[in-house]
């Protein structure tokens, strides 16, 4: 199953993933210094998963044109540059450009998520759940190495935290020194249109619907929980950034270490019985957030959340990669992570307004009904088209 390439992939994309990491575990609370408007405070993580979104088709479009190897350094370029001007907003205690610098951030993770299409590229379909598997798994690593090395350099300078984006700026070029050594030959590099016409078939595709709508509820609710989590642990509550950022970690920890095993899970029970029991465990998360209301009960929600995401992404992404016509598979790719990660956004940009002007128990109610719709869709799949997954 490994091969160089499949090596290449896994060591440039845990790097890759150091940016988002640190952003998801400081943009908050350095939101809440640099501007007074509470509810605002968590816009520039919102707005780095809208440059997820946003740049996703564009993301693959540049793969379809110019390969898997040239897209990837591009990403490493965009979060380098993107790191320096969140440094730079930090030292000016500019909240605008620390938001823009979040966006470029968010643009580049378009590229980066794109990691994970390259492997059925790379291995045989057999390998492909646990292959991706790995990938997610990788992220522990990421996860552990960025909120760490963050946490060090946070004081490298007068201003607080601009050492953990000055770090971030060396590391994010990290992954073009593996990608030299990336055989790009042997990716099948298509020069087609992004139609919408072909967007239209490809989304009438049950199997991609499905794969769409369980990654993209996924993502709401955890990107909606998650972004609220930091501020309503660290401001709320008060507790302190290390015991926030303990939380965080152990969420980051939850989201990625199943990986060990979901890719057998869903190769030996199918992606429908895996997809209920993210649903559960989404709903098990959601349960323990309202009604334990202590330290320990906010990390085991977390954790649930996490493990529950891992769940239904995986089989998004399993899903999506065997729905589609080969002479499909940019356009398919980037409508999916368009859709999916809007999504994402969404529950982002929503989580600091509802925290400030309803709250948690709230917040975490509003999933309750997307979960709902997960399952009636596989249900509804399943029924229609009699799915063997």
């Amino acid at each position: 199953m490994f091969s160089k390439n499949l090596i290449i992939i896994f060591l440039s994309s845990t790097i890759a993933s150091f940016a988002p990491v640190i952003t998801v575990l400081l943009s908050g609370i350095i939101g809440s210094q640099l501007i007074d408007t509470g509810w605002a405070s968590t816009l520039p993580m919102s707005l780095m998963i809208c440059g997820t979104f946003i740049f996703a088709p564009i993301a693959s479009k540049f793969f379809s044109l110019i390969g898997r190897k040239k897209g990837f350094m591009t990403a490493s370029v965009i979060s380098s540059f993107a790191a320096m001007i969140c440094a730079y907003s930090i030292t000016v205690a500019s909240f605008y450009i620390f938001s823009i610098g979040c966006l470029l951030i968010g643009a580049a993770h378009s590229f980066v998520h794109q990691y994970r299409f390259a492997v059925p590229e790379t291995v045989k379909k057999e390998f492909v759940p646990r292959s991706m598997s790995y990938i997610l798994l990788l992220g522990i690593v990421s996860a552990l190495l960025a909120s760490n090395f963050a946490n060090l350099f946070k004081d490298l300078t007068d201003s607080q935290f601009t050492g953990s984006f000055l770090f971030l700026s060396i590391t994010a070029l990290v992954p073009i020194l593996f990608l030299f050594y990336y055989e790009d030959e042997k990716m099948n590099i298509e020069k087609t249109k992004f139609e919408f016409s072909r967007i239209n078939s490809i989304l009438k595709n049950r199997k991609i619907i499905l794969s769409i709508i369980t990654g993209g509820v996924g993502y709401y609710v955890m990107a909606s929980i998650m972004t609220a989590s930091s501020l309503f642990l660290h401001v709320f509550k008060e507790f302190t950034i290390f015991e926030t950022s303990i939380v965080i970690q152990l969420h980051i920890i939850g989201m990625f270490l199943p990986s060990l095993f979901t890719g057998d899970l869903i190769k030996r029970f199918g992606h429908n019985k895996i997809i209920i029991s993210g649903v559960f465990l989404l709903s098990a998360s959601i349960f323990t957030n309202i009604f334990f209301q202590t330290y320990i009960g906010y990390a085991v929600g977390l954790i649930l959340l996490g493990v529950g995401w891992n769940f239904l992404f995986l089989c998004s992404s399993a899903i999506l990669v065997v729905s589609y016509k080969i002479e499909d598979k940019y356009v398919a790719q980037g409508s999916a992570d368009f859709i999916i990660f809007a999504t994402q956004a969404t529950g982002s940009l929503s989580a600091g307004i509802l925290l400030y002007t309803t709250s948690w128990q709230f917040l975490n109610i509003m999933c309750i009904p997307l979960l709902v719709v997960v399952l009636y869709v596989v249900y509804v799949t399943n029924k229609k088209e009699n799915l063997k997954m």
